[in-house]
Protein backbone atom coordinates (compact mmCIF):
# COMPACT_ATOMS: atom_id res chain seq x y z
CA UNK A 1 0.00 0.00 0.00
CA UNK A 2 2.93 2.87 0.67
CA UNK A 3 4.73 2.02 -2.88
CA UNK A 4 1.35 2.52 -4.31
CA UNK A 5 0.79 5.89 -2.39
CA UNK A 6 4.49 6.74 -3.29
CA UNK A 7 4.16 6.12 -6.72
CA UNK A 8 1.09 8.68 -6.83
CA UNK A 9 3.08 11.10 -5.18
CA UNK A 10 4.03 13.53 -7.87
CA UNK A 11 7.35 15.78 -7.83
CA UNK A 12 7.30 19.04 -6.99
CA UNK A 13 7.04 21.26 -10.09
CA UNK A 14 5.57 18.19 -12.01
CA UNK A 15 2.05 17.86 -13.43
CA UNK A 16 -0.27 15.90 -10.85
CA UNK A 17 -0.80 11.90 -12.05
CA UNK A 18 -3.93 11.11 -13.20
CA UNK A 19 -4.89 8.70 -10.76
CA UNK A 20 -4.03 11.27 -8.43
CA UNK A 21 -6.59 13.94 -10.01
CA UNK A 22 -9.54 10.89 -9.95
CA UNK A 23 -8.95 11.16 -5.82
CA UNK A 24 -9.53 14.72 -5.55
CA UNK A 25 -13.77 15.35 -4.92
CA UNK A 26 -15.41 16.24 -8.14
CA UNK A 27 -16.96 19.63 -6.27
CA UNK A 28 -13.54 20.85 -5.22
CA UNK A 29 -12.51 20.60 -8.92
CA UNK A 30 -15.58 22.25 -10.29
CA UNK A 31 -14.31 25.27 -7.44
CA UNK A 32 -10.91 25.90 -8.49
CA UNK A 33 -12.38 25.73 -12.09
CA UNK A 34 -14.51 28.52 -11.09
CA UNK A 35 -12.00 30.42 -9.05
CA UNK A 36 -9.74 30.20 -12.33
CA UNK A 37 -11.88 31.47 -14.40
CA UNK A 38 -12.88 34.07 -12.09
CA UNK A 39 -9.28 34.87 -11.91
CA UNK A 40 -9.08 35.43 -15.91
CA UNK A 41 -11.90 37.54 -16.20
CA UNK A 42 -11.19 39.77 -13.75
CA UNK A 43 -7.69 40.81 -15.30
CA UNK A 44 -8.47 40.50 -18.43
CA UNK A 45 -11.33 43.29 -17.25
CA UNK A 46 -8.80 45.29 -15.89
CA UNK A 47 -6.49 45.07 -18.47
CA UNK A 48 -9.59 46.63 -20.89
CA UNK A 49 -10.21 48.62 -18.66
CA UNK A 50 -6.86 50.34 -19.47
CA UNK A 51 -7.37 50.19 -23.02
CA UNK A 52 -10.70 51.80 -22.89
CA UNK A 53 -9.75 54.86 -19.73
CA UNK A 54 -6.72 55.88 -22.96
CA UNK A 55 -8.96 55.39 -25.87
CA UNK A 56 -11.63 57.90 -23.77
CA UNK A 57 -8.96 60.21 -22.87
CA UNK A 58 -7.95 60.44 -27.09
CA UNK A 59 -11.53 60.47 -27.74
CA UNK A 60 -11.81 63.63 -25.25
CA UNK A 61 -8.79 65.42 -26.53
CA UNK A 62 -10.16 65.12 -29.80
CA UNK A 63 -13.43 66.37 -29.14
CA UNK A 64 -11.82 69.24 -26.87
CA UNK A 65 -9.83 70.18 -29.61
CA UNK A 66 -11.62 69.76 -32.85
CA UNK A 67 -12.64 74.10 -33.14
CA UNK A 68 -8.96 74.46 -33.45
CA UNK A 69 -8.50 71.24 -35.43
CA UNK A 70 -10.64 73.13 -37.67
CA UNK A 71 -9.86 76.32 -37.68
CA UNK A 72 -6.19 76.11 -38.06
CA UNK A 73 -5.41 72.41 -39.40
CA UNK A 74 -1.91 71.67 -39.98
CA UNK A 75 -0.36 74.83 -39.76
CA UNK A 76 -1.46 75.12 -35.82
CA UNK A 77 1.83 73.39 -35.61
CA UNK A 78 4.37 75.45 -37.79
CA UNK A 79 2.82 78.78 -36.39
CA UNK A 80 4.67 80.97 -33.56
CA UNK A 81 1.69 83.12 -33.26
CA UNK A 82 -0.29 82.97 -30.22
CA UNK A 83 -2.40 85.84 -29.10
CA UNK A 84 -5.63 84.90 -27.79
CA UNK A 85 -6.90 88.82 -28.48
CA UNK A 86 -6.81 88.20 -32.03
CA UNK A 87 -7.78 84.60 -31.50
CA UNK A 88 -4.60 83.47 -33.53
CA UNK A 89 -2.99 80.61 -31.99
CA UNK A 90 0.22 78.37 -32.87
CA UNK A 91 1.99 74.99 -31.42
CA UNK A 92 5.67 75.97 -32.37
CA UNK A 93 6.50 77.74 -29.21
CA UNK A 94 5.56 75.59 -26.75
CA UNK A 95 6.95 72.22 -28.68
CA UNK A 96 10.04 74.02 -29.32
CA UNK A 97 10.13 74.32 -26.11
CA UNK A 98 9.01 71.11 -24.65
CA UNK A 99 11.70 69.49 -26.76
CA UNK A 100 14.39 71.78 -25.94
CA UNK A 101 14.17 71.70 -22.60
CA UNK A 102 13.91 67.53 -22.08
CA UNK A 103 17.09 67.16 -24.36
CA UNK A 104 18.88 69.77 -22.10
CA UNK A 105 18.09 67.75 -19.28
CA UNK A 106 18.99 64.32 -21.10
CA UNK A 107 22.55 66.17 -21.75
CA UNK A 108 22.85 66.37 -18.49
CA UNK A 109 21.24 64.09 -16.70
CA UNK A 110 22.91 60.85 -18.35
CA UNK A 111 26.15 61.52 -18.17
CA UNK A 112 25.90 62.71 -14.15
CA UNK A 113 23.06 59.77 -13.99
CA UNK A 114 26.07 57.19 -15.27
CA UNK A 115 28.62 58.61 -12.92
CA UNK A 116 26.44 58.00 -9.85
CA UNK A 117 25.64 54.66 -10.18
CA UNK A 118 28.91 53.81 -11.33
CA UNK A 119 30.40 55.39 -8.54
CA UNK A 120 27.55 53.25 -6.23
CA UNK A 121 28.50 49.79 -7.95
CA UNK A 122 32.20 49.97 -8.48
CA UNK A 123 34.02 52.60 -6.75
CA UNK A 124 32.29 53.42 -3.77
CA UNK A 125 33.31 52.04 -0.21
CA UNK A 126 30.49 49.46 1.45
CA UNK A 127 29.15 51.95 3.83
CA UNK A 128 28.61 54.64 1.94
CA UNK A 129 26.22 53.27 -0.77
CA UNK A 130 23.33 52.92 1.45
CA UNK A 131 23.51 56.91 2.90
CA UNK A 132 23.80 57.92 -0.69
CA UNK A 133 21.54 55.55 -2.99
CA UNK A 134 18.98 56.47 -0.34
CA UNK A 135 19.64 60.24 -0.76
CA UNK A 136 19.11 59.73 -4.46
CA UNK A 137 16.12 58.43 -4.36
CA UNK A 138 14.96 60.76 -1.61
CA UNK A 139 15.14 63.64 -4.30
CA UNK A 140 12.18 61.82 -6.80
CA UNK A 141 10.04 62.39 -4.25
CA UNK A 142 10.27 65.97 -3.56
CA UNK A 143 7.39 67.71 -5.17
CA UNK A 144 7.69 69.63 -8.73
CA UNK A 145 6.68 72.86 -6.84
CA UNK A 146 9.48 72.28 -4.55
CA UNK A 147 11.55 72.46 -7.44
CA UNK A 148 10.24 75.27 -8.98
CA UNK A 149 10.29 77.28 -6.22
CA UNK A 150 14.13 76.43 -5.76
CA UNK A 151 14.86 77.46 -9.05
CA UNK A 152 13.09 80.61 -8.92
CA UNK A 153 14.53 82.18 -5.89
CA UNK A 154 18.03 80.26 -5.22
CA UNK A 155 19.31 79.04 -8.35
CA UNK A 156 18.34 81.78 -10.99
CA UNK A 157 19.49 84.48 -9.08
CA UNK A 158 22.95 82.35 -8.19
CA UNK A 159 23.18 81.60 -12.22
CA UNK A 160 22.16 84.69 -13.30
CA UNK A 161 25.11 86.34 -11.11
CA UNK A 162 28.03 84.10 -11.27
CA UNK A 163 27.17 81.69 -14.08
CA UNK A 164 25.32 83.19 -17.14
CA UNK A 165 28.00 86.13 -17.22
CA UNK A 166 30.82 83.26 -17.12
CA UNK A 167 29.18 81.93 -20.00
CA UNK A 168 28.77 84.84 -21.96
CA UNK A 169 32.23 86.59 -21.99
CA UNK A 170 33.46 82.27 -22.57
CA UNK A 171 31.10 80.30 -24.81
CA UNK A 172 29.30 83.53 -26.56
CA UNK A 173 32.91 83.88 -28.87
CA UNK A 174 33.00 80.45 -30.09
CA UNK A 175 31.87 79.68 -33.49
CA UNK A 176 28.70 77.74 -34.19
CA UNK A 177 27.87 77.79 -30.85
CA UNK A 178 28.39 81.06 -29.68
CA UNK A 179 24.69 82.14 -30.29
CA UNK A 180 23.12 79.72 -28.21
CA UNK A 181 24.84 81.72 -25.19
CA UNK A 182 24.01 85.71 -26.02
CA UNK A 183 21.51 87.73 -24.25
CA UNK A 184 20.89 89.56 -21.14
CA UNK A 185 21.92 87.11 -17.94
CA UNK A 186 18.34 86.91 -16.01
CA UNK A 187 18.57 83.91 -14.23
CA UNK A 188 15.61 82.18 -16.04
CA UNK A 189 15.11 80.95 -19.58
CA UNK A 190 15.48 77.72 -21.29
CA UNK A 191 18.64 76.89 -20.10
CA UNK A 192 17.69 77.05 -16.48
CA UNK A 193 14.51 75.06 -16.95
CA UNK A 194 16.01 71.93 -18.73
CA UNK A 195 19.05 72.38 -15.42
CA UNK A 196 15.80 72.15 -13.64
CA UNK A 197 14.71 69.42 -15.42
CA UNK A 198 17.80 67.23 -15.03
CA UNK A 199 18.06 67.64 -11.22
CA UNK A 200 14.44 66.20 -11.26
CA UNK A 201 15.20 63.17 -14.05
CA UNK A 202 18.34 61.98 -12.22
CA UNK A 203 16.90 60.28 -9.69
CA UNK A 204 15.30 58.64 -11.73
CA UNK A 205 17.98 57.05 -14.77
CA UNK A 206 20.09 56.77 -11.55
CA UNK A 207 18.20 54.40 -9.61
CA UNK A 208 17.79 52.55 -12.77
CA UNK A 209 21.05 52.41 -13.65
CA UNK A 210 22.60 51.16 -10.43
CA UNK A 211 20.06 48.46 -10.16
CA UNK A 212 20.90 46.92 -13.54
CA UNK A 213 24.63 47.69 -12.71
CA UNK A 214 24.24 44.93 -9.71
CA UNK A 215 22.70 42.56 -11.68
CA UNK A 216 26.29 41.90 -13.81
CA UNK A 217 27.31 38.59 -12.49
CA UNK A 218 30.63 39.60 -10.64
CA UNK A 219 32.54 36.40 -12.60
CA UNK A 220 32.45 38.93 -15.24
CA UNK A 221 33.82 41.67 -13.73
CA UNK A 222 36.11 39.72 -12.30
CA UNK A 223 37.48 37.97 -15.32
CA UNK A 224 38.21 41.30 -16.81
CA UNK A 225 40.12 42.57 -13.64
CA UNK A 226 41.89 39.23 -14.03
CA UNK A 227 42.92 40.19 -17.63
CA UNK A 228 44.44 43.45 -16.66
CA UNK A 229 41.47 45.67 -17.43
CA UNK A 230 40.83 48.49 -16.03
CA UNK A 231 37.78 49.88 -13.82
CA UNK A 232 36.71 52.22 -16.53
CA UNK A 233 37.46 49.47 -19.58
CA UNK A 234 35.59 46.65 -17.18
CA UNK A 235 32.34 49.28 -16.58
CA UNK A 236 32.77 50.45 -20.85
CA UNK A 237 33.55 46.76 -22.03
CA UNK A 238 31.31 44.49 -19.63
CA UNK A 239 28.86 46.44 -17.47
CA UNK A 240 27.52 48.56 -20.33
CA UNK A 241 27.11 46.05 -23.17
CA UNK A 242 25.32 43.48 -20.52
CA UNK A 243 23.10 45.89 -19.21
CA UNK A 244 22.08 48.14 -22.04
CA UNK A 245 18.59 47.12 -22.19
CA UNK A 246 17.94 48.44 -18.88
CA UNK A 247 20.21 51.78 -19.53
CA UNK A 248 18.01 52.81 -22.60
CA UNK A 249 15.17 51.90 -20.58
CA UNK A 250 16.17 54.33 -17.63
CA UNK A 251 17.19 57.05 -19.99
CA UNK A 252 13.36 57.04 -21.58
CA UNK A 253 11.84 56.73 -18.32
CA UNK A 254 13.83 60.29 -17.32
CA UNK A 255 12.94 61.42 -20.85
CA UNK A 256 9.01 60.83 -20.37
CA UNK A 257 9.27 62.56 -16.72
CA UNK A 258 11.08 65.83 -18.45
CA UNK A 259 8.48 66.16 -21.38
CA UNK A 260 5.35 65.56 -18.78
CA UNK A 261 6.87 68.58 -16.11
CA UNK A 262 4.91 71.44 -15.81
CA UNK A 263 5.25 73.15 -12.30
CA UNK A 264 9.19 73.32 -11.95
CA UNK A 265 9.16 74.15 -15.77
CA UNK A 266 6.79 77.09 -14.97
CA UNK A 267 8.29 78.38 -12.53
CA UNK A 268 11.73 78.97 -14.40
CA UNK A 269 10.61 78.75 -18.31
CA UNK A 270 10.01 82.73 -18.64
CA UNK A 271 6.51 82.06 -19.91
CA UNK A 272 7.28 83.60 -23.61
CA UNK A 273 5.48 82.67 -26.67
CA UNK A 274 8.92 83.29 -28.77
CA UNK A 275 11.44 81.42 -30.42
CA UNK A 276 14.93 82.51 -29.47
CA UNK A 277 18.55 81.41 -30.65
CA UNK A 278 19.32 81.59 -27.23
CA UNK A 279 18.77 79.53 -24.06
CA UNK A 280 18.98 82.21 -21.67
CA UNK A 281 15.92 83.46 -23.86
CA UNK A 282 12.74 82.96 -21.89
CA UNK A 283 10.42 80.52 -23.42
CA UNK A 284 7.14 78.18 -23.05
CA UNK A 285 6.34 74.52 -22.90
CA UNK A 286 3.12 72.44 -23.63
CA UNK A 287 2.59 71.90 -20.04
CA UNK A 288 3.74 75.47 -18.75
CA UNK A 289 1.05 77.15 -21.24
CA UNK A 290 -1.26 74.75 -20.20
CA UNK A 291 -0.52 75.86 -16.40
CA UNK A 292 -0.58 79.18 -16.81
CA UNK A 293 -3.50 79.70 -19.40
CA UNK A 294 -5.87 76.71 -19.38
CA UNK A 295 -7.87 78.85 -16.06
CA UNK A 296 -8.18 82.02 -17.60
CA UNK A 297 -9.17 80.84 -21.64
CA UNK A 298 -11.91 82.68 -22.61
CA UNK A 299 -13.97 81.65 -25.72
CA UNK A 300 -14.24 78.62 -27.29
CA UNK A 301 -11.44 78.69 -29.49
CA UNK A 302 -8.99 79.49 -27.28
CA UNK A 303 -9.89 76.74 -24.94
CA UNK A 304 -10.13 74.40 -27.84
CA UNK A 305 -6.57 75.61 -28.66
CA UNK A 306 -5.01 74.70 -25.22
CA UNK A 307 -6.80 71.13 -25.47
CA UNK A 308 -5.23 70.56 -28.82
CA UNK A 309 -1.91 71.48 -26.96
CA UNK A 310 -2.42 68.62 -24.84
CA UNK A 311 -3.70 66.57 -27.15
CA UNK A 312 0.03 66.94 -28.94
CA UNK A 313 1.46 66.33 -25.61
CA UNK A 314 0.19 63.33 -25.89
CA UNK A 315 0.96 62.01 -29.08
CA UNK A 316 4.79 63.69 -28.41
CA UNK A 317 4.86 61.17 -25.34
CA UNK A 318 3.19 58.36 -27.35
CA UNK A 319 5.47 58.32 -30.15
CA UNK A 320 8.29 58.36 -28.23
CA UNK A 321 7.38 55.43 -25.78
CA UNK A 322 6.27 53.48 -29.01
CA UNK A 323 10.14 54.25 -30.11
CA UNK A 324 11.72 53.22 -26.80
CA UNK A 325 9.83 49.92 -27.16
CA UNK A 326 10.83 49.57 -30.81
CA UNK A 327 14.43 50.03 -29.73
CA UNK A 328 14.40 48.01 -26.58
CA UNK A 329 12.72 44.96 -28.63
CA UNK A 330 15.38 45.44 -31.57
CA UNK A 331 18.14 45.56 -28.68
CA UNK A 332 16.59 41.97 -27.13
CA UNK A 333 16.48 40.81 -30.38
CA UNK A 334 19.82 41.46 -31.20
CA UNK A 335 21.30 40.27 -27.81
CA UNK A 336 18.77 36.68 -28.83
CA UNK A 337 20.60 36.49 -32.30
CA UNK A 338 24.14 36.82 -30.87
CA UNK A 339 23.57 34.22 -28.72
Amino acid sequence: MNAVNHTLEAPPGALPHPDMLSSIPEALLRRQRLYDLAFRNVTRTFAALVLATLVGIVVSLVIGSWPALKAFGPGFLTSHEWNPVTEKFGALVPIFGTVATSLIALLIGIPVSFGIAVFLTELSPLWMRRPIGTAIELLAAIPSIIYGMWGLFIFAPIFADHVQPWMIDHLGPVWLIGPLFKGAPQGIGMLTAGIILAIMVIPFIASVMRDVFEVVPPMLKESAYAVGATTWEVVWNVVLPYTKIGVVGGILLGLGRALGETMAVTFVIGNAHRVGTSLFAPGNSIASALANEFTEAVGDLYTSALVELGLILFLITFIVLALSKILLYQLAKGEGART
